[in-house]
């Protein structure tokens, strides 16, 4: 009875906190990503004050700041991130990555209304309330518990099998329904509404943006088994899945810099979140089908994390309302264009799908 017991208590201590050496892998490529997509903004913010300020070869326009070091220091960073998050991917499930890559959107936008973090307020002398620091706790305690309770990864040996996965009929029906809706709104909804309705452009991004997070994986772990010894390239699947991402990215970031420029920051970033990362785990769980492998238990815990960085994201974006002082209209309404307080265009919101493929 006692050995009994005792191996029930060791099963389940081994499916609650056990993770196997490619999810820690792939927690701290995600880690370290949202590390260094964070720092970069910092670094290059600083820098393009620092072109500002100085007057840094005035004849070059508005593009003076691709003269400062620190502003491509900034970008060097940004580039290290979003190398990390890619080969996340190849790693770790998607529904482990893309909840801890999404708050490194999370983290640059509060920057660049001004709030900050620890490294922010040294650096760039800027505040964060009260309610934002509650909002920092919730993402983090949200990360941790789908952290812990994230599914193994699925064993894959070649990209033939990623390709088997991707044409079985739940994820083609996914995946037609994805396309149809995006060319939709592409045809339909955004030449009449595209710049009156913020759902338009962020539900093209978010619908490609869970394709393209699908193909960022496959194509990842294509050339993990390659640099490992077992030659993916050869196989068309790889190179269909390379120009499924290059498509998909290139649409994403159209349409997210439309919605971007177009309404208010503030505004797009929690939806844009909470529809990216919603699709996107929603498209690994049929495709890679990820809650095959775990029990309603850590299910539902896997969805309480994700409420919970839902809540601190939207607390994270009220705070900067407090903190700034600005009123409900700013954030709700349309804005052609955003500056900071120095005058500067704020810097687009890179996607990370992957939040993994932005671009500054």
């Amino acid at each position: 009875m006692a050995s009994t017991d005792a191996a029930s208590a060791g099963s389940w201590v081994e499916s609650y906190t056990g993770m196997s050496s490619d999810n820690i892998k792939g927690l701290v490529l995600a880690l370290s990503s949202s590390s260094f997509i964070g720092a970069s903004f910092i670094v290059k913010k600083k820098g393009l004050k620092k072109a500002g300020a100085s007057g840094v070869r005035a004849g070059a326009g508005g593009y003076s700041y691709l003269y400062e070091p620190l502003w491509w220091a900034g970008m060097i960073t940004m580039i290290v991130g979003e190398v990390a998050n890619f080969a996340a991917y190849a790693f770790a499930p998607a529904i482990l990555v893309t909840p801890l890559g999404a708050l490194s959107i999370i983290i640059r936008h509060v920057l660049n209304q001004h709030n900050a973090f620890l490294l922010a307020r040294i650096i760039l002398r800027e505040r964060l309330h009260i309610f934002g620091i509650l909002g920092c706790a919730l993402c983090v305690v949200g990360s941790t518990t789908i952290v812990l309770h994230a599914p193994q990864e699925r064993e894959i040996e070649s990209v033939t099998e990623v390709w088997d996965l991707a044409t079985e009929p739940a994820f083609l029906f996914y995946a037609a329904a994805v396309l149809a809706a995006a060319f939709i709104l592409i045809f339909h909804f955004v030449p009449q509404y595209g710049q009156t309705h913020i759902m338009v452009y962020i539900g093209v991004c978010s619908l490609v943006g869970s394709l393209s997070v699908m193909s960022v994986k496959a194509l990842g772990i294509a050339l993990k088994l390659t640099f490992s010894g077992m030659n993916q390239l050869v196989y068309p699947q790889t190179w269909i899945f390379t120009i499924i991402v290059i498509v998909c990215i290139i649409t994403q970031m159209n349409y997210l810099n439309k919605a971007l420029d177009t309404f208010n920051t503030a505004v797009v970033s929690p939806i844009y979140y909470v529809m990216f990362t919603s699709l996107t785990i929603l498209a690994s769980v049929i495709m890679f089908k990820d809650w095959d492998r775990q029990n309603p238990t850590q299910i539902i815990t896997e969805m309480c994390g994700f409420v919970t960085i839902l809540s601190g994201t939207f607390l994270l974006h009220k705070t900067k309302d407090m903190a700034d002082g600005l009123p409900s209209s700013s954030v709700s309404g349309r804005l052609p264009k955003h500056a900071d307080e120095d005058g500067y265009s704020s810097e687009d919101i890179p996607l990370r799908s992957p939040e993994s493929f932005r671009s500054s």
